[in-house]
């Protein structure tokens, strides 16, 4: 208890206390969304999703520009940079053959190291990371108004695990099952900094992004708006 200079009593530091208290953001606690679903939220720092970022404008600056990539004949509202392998709808092919013809980057050891880490802490398994070895990532930006229809990722030849990263603006997820893109699913709030894995029973579930919630990208993280989605796959292809 306080006095200010007329010599009223102030309770005003014991009031903020419990304001901020009554409205701070709830706890985000990690959880499984399904056998082989893991959802840990704010798995990465604010420095480390920067330096993402920074890694990202070299990306889309490279050999092969970020891009929409065409399904049956519409252009998607998502643009696409890949690492390792290229991919374009239905397959997986070293050089961007659909965009300039060029070679794309390889696969960069620390997002080996980084996926592996996923592993191990998406599923409490500390020898679980032991032979995840990813060989690509798609890399994809979100601006306002895109969005990414419920479908399945099965152009890789093995079901190993995906691993997802999200930076900057929010975006409403939907999980559902692996039989159709109907019910059931479950719509959750991505944040920047959110890790999620998918594999064993729930590696072909449907998935998508149906919202982006604008101008919600924290301070810090290295992006003012759009959101960044990287997604690190095992093709099982070989050269």
């Amino acid at each position: 208890m306080r006095r200010d200079r007329t010599g009223c009593t102030r309770h005003r530091s014991r009031e903020s206390t419990m304001t901020d208290a009554l409205f701070e953001d709830a706890p985000r606690p990690a959880r499984a969304l399904g056998p082989g679903a893991f959802w840990l939220p704010g798995w990465l720092t604010l420095e480390q999703q920067a330096w993402i970022v920074d890694r990202f404008h070299e990306w889309r600056a490279g050999p092969v520009p970020i891009r929409s990539a065409t399904v049956r004949g519409h252009e998607m509202s998502v643009q696409t940079v890949c690492l390792g392998w290229h991919w374009r709808p239905y397959q997986y092919s070293r050089d961007a053959v659909d965009v300039n013809g060029n070679q794309v980057l390889a696969f960069p050891d620390w997002m080996l190291r980084l996926g592996r880490r996923a592993i191990v802490e998406a599923t409490g398994d500390s020898r679980s990371g032991d032979t995840y070895t990813p060989d690509t990532a798609l890399v994809n930006l979100y601006d306002d108004d895109a969005r990414m229809g419920m479908h399945q990722d099965k152009d890789e030849a093995t079901l190993e695990p995906v691993v997802s990263l999200s930076i900057g603006d929010s975006a409403t997820f939907r999980f559902g099952n692996s039989e159709n893109r109907n019910r059931p699913y479950e719509d959750i709030e991505l944040r920047s900094g959110d890790l999620f894995v998918f594999g064993g029973p729930s590696r072909l579930a449907f998935h998508g992004i149906t919202k982006v919630q604008p101008r919600t990208a924290p301070t810090g993280c290295g992006l003012r708006e759009g959101r960044i989605n990287i997604t690190m796959r095992v093709t099982g292809l070989t050269d």
